[in-house]
């Protein structure tokens, strides 16, 4: 279940929330855009689901109330996938931007899905080392905050 979000930052409460693609798509896909958003994000889904990857993470301005804190709308998703029993190969016939398109600025991640996705494991700062499942789990202000798991079993 996805919880409320906090009502001075817009996030979500820290932690990783494991909710359904039925929840993610009612909870979050309450404009045009941001269906349009879902829909890349449940393309990158399914690739990855034939690949094997049994589980994602969604992050970014998409997880958050950011119109009513910010008053916009959010301008893309983040996300990461755990790599384990993921087939590389099969990865790179069916997403191959997801290997391939990652150092900034992932145009193609962008333009294919309309959001970029990383390997959950792989060093999001290189200073620190800090892992993107870590990573996306704190604020630009370095406050604590919450992303969505998705297991890959059932869909989207």
């Amino acid at each position: 279940m996805i919880p409320e979000f906090e009502p001075d930052t817009g996030n979500l409460p820290p932690g990783v929330h494991l909710a359904t693609w039925d929840e993610i798509t009612a909870r979050l896909g309450h404009t045009p855009w941001r269906r349009e958003l879902l829909a890349g994000f449940a393309q990158v889904a399914r690739a990855l689901q034939q690949a094997g990857c049994q589980r994602i993470y969604l992050d970014g301005s998409f997880v958050t109330d950011k119109e009513r804190v910010r008053g916009e709308p959010p301008g893309d998703f983040d996300g990461c996938w755990d790599p384990t029993g993921v087939d590389p190969v099969v990865l790179l016939a069916v997403a191959p931007s997801l290997l391939q398109d990652t150092r900034w600025p992932r145009a193609v991640q962008k333009a294919t899905y309309r959001g970029e996705m990383f390997i959950a494991d792989w060093p999001a700062d290189p200073v620190s080392g800090e892992a993107f499942l870590a990573y996306f789990q704190h604020d630009k202000q370095g406050r604590a905050k919450g992303i969505l798991l998705l297991e890959l079993g059932g869909g989207p």
